[in-house]
C-alpha cells in the first residue's frame, strides 16, 4: 500500500470530523449574503471551484473562484477564503497579504505557516493533512467543511465515499488511453480534479470540461479505449452519443464527491500498473514556494 491510498481509505472520517467542524467555525467562515472569492492552486483550486458554485447556487450570494495568480485587479469582497493544504504556498500568502476583502480565512494543515499569518481567520484541518505529495484527503476535506457551512447535508456522502471503497474499479486502468473527466455546476471542479489525480500520480492523459461541452471537440478524441466519467448522473442523449463513438461511460451512482474518491483509486493502480510511486509524482513538491519577484504584481 502507498502512502495516498492509505490516505484516500480515512476519508470517511475525514468528512465526518469535517462535518463535525462546521458549526465551530461558522463564524469565521462567509455568512449568508456576503461577497466572497474562494483561491487556491492546483488541487485547492478545483476545490474552490466547486465550493464557490455550491455556495453561489445556494443561494448564500454571489461567489467567486481564482487561481490565487490570476485574481482581478479592481475587485472587492466582503470574504476571501483561502485553501491551502501546506501553508506555505507563495501565491497564497501573496494574495492575502494583497487583501482585496474586508476580511480573509484560510483553510490548512499548517496553522501557523506563512499563509495563516497572512490571513485574519484560520480554520485548522491538521487532522486531515497528508504524507504524500498528491492531494486526496486533505481537499476532500475542506471541501466538505464548506459543503456543510453551505447547509448541506453531509452524511450521505461520507457513507458513499465508504461505498466507493469498496466497489470494484468501474475499468480496468490499464485498458484505457485517454480520459475526459465531466461535470455540471458544482461538480466542474470535480472533474479538473480527477484530471489532474490521474495525470500527477500515473502521468495519464487526462482532460476535463463541462459536461456540455463534451460535443464542443473534446468528442473527437474518445474512441474505443477512452473513457468519460461523469460527476453526477449524465444526460442519457449525451451518453449515448458518447457510446456511439466506442467510448466507454462511467456514471456511478454515488455522491459526486464520493465518485472523485473512485478516481483516485484508479489513479493509484494506474500508477502502480506503469511502475510509478504515487506518493513522489514526477516534477512535483509538496508545496510551490517562489521568489518574490516570480509572484504576480
Amino acid at each position: 500500500m502507498s502512502m495516498t491510498a492509505d490516505e484516500i481509505a480515512t476519508q470517511p472520517d475525514m468528512w465526518r470530523r469535517a462535518t463535525a467542524l462546521a458549526a465551530s467555525v461558522a463564524g469565521l467562515l462567509p455568512g449568508r449574503g456576503e461577497e466572497v472569492c474562494i483561491v487556491g492552486c492546483g488541487t485547492s483550486l478545483y476545490m474552490a471551484q466547486a465550493a464557490a458554485a455550491l455556495r453561489e447556487g445556494a443561494g448564500h450570494g454571489r461567489t467567486d473562484a481564482f487561481p490565487a495568480s490570476e485574481l482581478p485587479s479592481g475587485r472587492r469582497y466582503d470574504v476571501l477564503v483561502a485553501i491551502s493544504r501546506s501553508g506555505t504556498t507563495s501565491e497564497i500568502a501573496h494574495v492575502l497579504r494583497r487583501a482585496p476583502a474586508a476580511r480573509s480565512v484560510v483553510l490548512t494543515a499548517l496553522p501557523d505557516g506563512p499563509v495563516a499569518a497572512a490571513a485574519d481567520g484560520v480554520v485548522p484541518l491538521v487532522f486531515a493533512d497528508e504524507r504524500s505529495v498528491v492531494q486526496t484527503r486533505f481537499a476532500t476535506t475542506a471541501l466538505t467543511l464548506l459543503r456543510a457551512a453551505a447547509g448541506e447535508d453531509t452524511a450521505e456522502s461520507a457513507a458513499d465515499a465508504e461505498r466507493a471503497l469498496a466497489v470494484d474499479l468501474p475499468v480496468d486502468p490499464t485498458a484505457i488511453s485517454q480520459w475526459t473527466f465531466v461535470g455540471r455546476g458544482w461538480t466542474v471542479g470535480l472533474a479538473h480534479e480527477a484530471a489532474l489525480k490521474l495525470r500527477e500520480a500515473a502521468q495519464a492523459w487526462t482532460e476535463a470540461y463541462p459536461a456540455l461541452e463534451y460535443r464542443h471537440g473534446p468528442i473527437s478524441v474518445s474512441g474505443p479505449g477512452t473513457v468519460v466519467w461523469s460527476f453526477g448522473p449524465l444526460d442519457p442523449a449525451l451518453a449515448d452519443q458518447v457510446r456511439s463513438v466506442g467510448a466507454t461511460v462511467v456514471d456511478l451512482p454515488l455522491d459526486p464527491l464520493a465518485s472523485l474518491v473512485v478516481a483516485q483509486r484508479v489513479a493509484v493502480a494506474l500508477a502502480k500498473s506503469r511502475g510509478l510511486d504515487p506518493d513522489t509524482p514526477h516534477n512535483l513538491t509538496r508545496a510551490v514556494i517562489l521568489d518574490d519577484a516570480a509572484l504576480p504584481a
